[in-house]
């Protein structure tokens, strides 16, 4: 996992976040600059991280993580010490399909990463509501459905995000990784 550079990856980044499977994340018809624009404001950030996670050094995933008080889903829950939001969009399939357990073992890992590794007490995420296969996922590794929601518009001159239904889902450290 490294952080990711805006320019650098921003052609990877684009393909992924152009592709239809990818329209939840908000990004499709979004120009190759227009993506790397918004990373590289990112990367000004204290608050928000994004990482390009690599698999037998080839591109994988994309990791955000989110102080979730600086972001607009503070709107929406009551944010807990110790929480961490985290965004995970997965590569495509390559030419050899869909790889078996891949997004369970990333979820996984990333639950390492930010519960044990940040000292976190809680990941917080908010798919779509219509996202049902990342949902069905995220419950399935041990993430308590929270409310469904309204995150709210944002319209700053570095930043624009349209208002999205929101599915809250909570992974407690202590169910991720009892005793």
């Amino acid at each position: 996992m490294l952080p990711l550079d805006a320019h650098t990856d921003a052609d990877i980044v684009h393909s992924w976040v152009s592709e239809e499977r990818a329209v939840f994340w908000g990004m499709n018809g979004l120009t190759r600059d227009q993506v790397a624009e918004i990373y590289a404001h990112m990367a000004t950030l204290d608050t928000h991280h994004a990482y390009l996670v690599t698999r037998d050094d080839e591109p994988a995933a994309l990791l955000q993580t989110y102080e979730p008080e600086a972001d607009r889903v503070s709107e929406c829950y009551d944010v807990q010490p110790g929480d961490l939001g985290i965004h995970l969009l997965l590569a495509p399939a390559g030419p050899e399909g869909p790889r078996h357990g891949w997004s369970a073992a990333l979820i996984s890992v990333f639950a390492a990463y930010t519960l044990l590794g940040l000292d976190r007490q809680r990941i917080v995420v908010d798919p779509d509501v219509r996202n049902e296969k990342a949902i069905t996922r995220l419950l399935a590794q041990g993430f308590e459905k929270g409310p469904q929601v309204v995150l709210p518009e944002i319209d700053l001159p570095d930043v624009y995000l349209p208002e999205k239904q929101a599915q809250l889902a909570f992974l407690r450290r202590e169910v991720a990784f009892p005793g």
